[in-house]
């Protein structure tokens, strides 16, 4: 069983290894999506690959049916930030998509997205998509235990506006991971250090820096899921499923065992 802290979930070893389960069956599954990545793919394909994947390894899908969404994945491509439904969008020479992927294994939950380029991409687009993960790294390193939770969005914030005029998307956010896809707490992306719950060994969080190539406004369109930037410029997602522990923030769905070091990336 696990206990509450302020209504945030504390998960025992033994249960983060069974979220690291999931986190592996995540990570496979974005690595062999990635690999059908290119221009004249359709995301619609791109979710058949994810659906058998997922299937492959014993797992249910986390976001088919959440809220009712219709997929498996969430593609999201060039100015989509996130939560773009598959279908029969064409992938074009030149375009970025973010793939988001969630898995369930006896019922706990990995969440972890990636942004991969189509073909050739510009270098802005290619800039953006690597701040975006660098920013993800170091908020992963800054999850230790002992920390407060506002820690992690402020590393996030100092590494995007270290590398230049970027967008930080403050209305979609990361969050608590566990039994349910969307636990408590939230985890902004930007923020002042020194604030919020103090982090302790047993806690998992999902942490998603989105950031655009201009205004960091978005909206959602009528589908009722996709958000996009409001200026029609590019965007990045990157995410990982991270633990709490004494050893340091143990990342759940990278395929390797790894653990995020305080100079920013894997051990």
């Amino acid at each position: 069983m696990f206990r509450r802290r302020d209504q945030i979930e504390i998960k025992s070893l033994d249960q983060l290894q069974v979220m690291r389960a999931a986190g592996l069956v995540v990570a496979h599954t974005l690595q062999r999506v990635a690999d059908q990545v290119r221009p004249g793919v359709t995301t619609g394909q791109l979710d058949d690959c994810a659906a058998a994947s997922i299937a492959e390894h014993g797992a249910k899908p986390s976001f088919l049916g959440y809220h009712g969404f219709p997929a498996h994945i969430c593609a999201s491509v060039n100015d989509e930030v996130v939560h773009g439904i598959p279908g029969d969008r064409v992938l074009h020479e030149g375009d970025l998509i973010s793939i988001d992927c969630g898995a369930i294994v006896d019922g706990w939950h990995g969440d972890a997205a990636i942004s991969v380029p189509v073909g050739q991409i510009s270098p802005q687009t290619t800039q953006l998509s690597a701040i975006t993960r660098a920013a993800l790294w170091a908020g992963l390193a800054a999850a230790q235990v002992d920390a407060r939770l506002s820690d992690i969005g402020h590393a996030v914030q100092n590494s995007i506006e270290a590398a230049g005029p970027f967008g930080i998307v403050e209305e979609y956010v990361g969050h608590g991971i566990g039994t349910q896809m969307h636990l408590e707490p939230a985890v902004p992306n930007y923020g002042r250090p020194g604030r919020g719950p103090r982090l302790v060994e047993g806690m998992a969080l999902a942490i998603e820096p989105m950031v655009t190539a201009g205004s960091a406004r978005v909206h959602t369109l009528d589908d009722d899921w996709t958000v996009v930037t409001s200026d029609g410029l590019m965007a990045a997602h990157w995410e990982h499923t991270v633990a709490i522990t004494d050893r340091g923030p143990w990342v759940l769905t990278a395929v390797a065992e790894t653990w995020a070091t305080p100079s920013g990336g894997p051990e």
